[in-house]
């Protein structure tokens, strides 16, 4: 039942020991929260347009166009600085760095709703929303190797390495630059800690909590299009705050496709941001949804593809029997 679901402990995977438990990421992040209720005492216009801006940057070009859309799933090919640009941006979602997001990801599809996937939502919403980074992942976090394995291609690019290796550093120089812009540029130590706090920290408990919401929310409400073998829903409100990843059922359905929302009323922010780098000739062998695919197909006259999966309208889908 979701009730169960939503208990906070209702069940671990196998590897969540406190042997594997990451004390210093759950420090961090605890930390993270602590500072962001300065928040509180910070506040300036400038703060919060900085905050938005950021947010904007780093989740939707950062992570849902970059990470997700395009080294995840190679839904589409960019050329290589604004790729690098937009991993850098990525980088400054505080999700970890390029490599390590991806091969996460790919694990979680590979294994969706089974032993070794990394968030499912099969144990609890708390542990696919924000509990599984605090546990070392045996087939992530114990070598190199295994990063290696999952993601063999942005292993061999220089830039993505660069970028892993000195996630860290970045995150810290970028705060630091924040904090110096509101100091010299806005007036002194008050606006330096708001630029610091509601660009920095705030936005970032934001863009964690926004991103978590895929791996929680959108696995509890919505409806399903596909019969699809998880719990994976179409979510409007998750799709509206995270510009189009909330059309999670179309995403497990077609994981490959650049587009995830696949009718008229699934606004998918994202998606039209690929079209324009497709227009400007920057983005290349775009994959369209299998119903933009099927009306291709029908203009040149060729024979349509059969659906992977059937089609349905279902307000309130009956679950899978692993997850009544």
């Amino acid at each position: 039942m979701i009730l169960s679901r939503l208990l906070p402990f209702s069940a671990l995977p196998p590897y969540a020991t406190w042997q594997r438990f990451n004390a210093p990421l759950f420090t961090l992040y605890v930390l993270l929260h602590v500072v962001a209720l300065a928040g509180f005492f910070t506040f300036s216009w400038q703060g919060l347009l900085v905050m938005v801006v950021m947010s904007f940057s780093t989740i939707c070009l950062g992570i849902t166009l970059c990470y997700h859309r395009l080294l995840a799933h190679q839904s589409y090919k960019l050329v290589k600085p604004i790729t690098y640009f937009l991993a850098l941006l990525g980088c400054l979602a505080f999700q970890r760095g390029p490599i390590w997001w991806t091969a996460t990801h790919r694990l979680h599809h590979s294994k969706t709703d089974k032993e070794g996937d990394p968030h499912s939502p099969k144990y609890s919403v708390w542990w696919a929303h924000f509990l599984w980074p605090f546990f070392w992942h045996p087939q992530l976090d114990d070598s190199e190797e295994m990063l290696q394995r999952l993601a063999p291609d942005l292993w061999k690019d220089p830039g993505m390495r660069f970028l892993e290796r000195h996630y860290n550093g970045i995150n810290v120089l970028f705060l630091l630059l924040l904090f110096a812009l509101g100091y010299w540029l806005g007036g002194g130590l008050k606006m330096g800690l708001s630029i610091l706090v509601w660009g920095g920290f705030l936005r970032i408990i934001y863009g964690l909590n926004v991103t978590w919401l895929v791996n929680s929310a959108a696995h509890l409400w919505g409806y399903r299009r596909y019969d699809t073998p998880d719990t994976s829903r179409n979510n409007w409100w998750v799709a509206l705050l995270t510009w189009g990843e909330g059309w999670h059922n179309n995403h497990h359905a077609h994981a490959r496709s650049a587009k995830m929302g696949f009718v008229w009323y699934e606004l998918d922010v994202t998606y039209w941001i690929i079209s324009l780098f497709r227009k400007l000739g920057l983005a290349t062998q775009v994959v369209g949804s299998p119903l933009d695919r099927e009306k291709d197909r029908q203009r040149k006259g060729l024979q349509t593809e059969p659906l992977s999966m059937p089609l349905k309208e279902t307000m309130n889908p009956r679950l899978p029997k692993a997850h009544q």
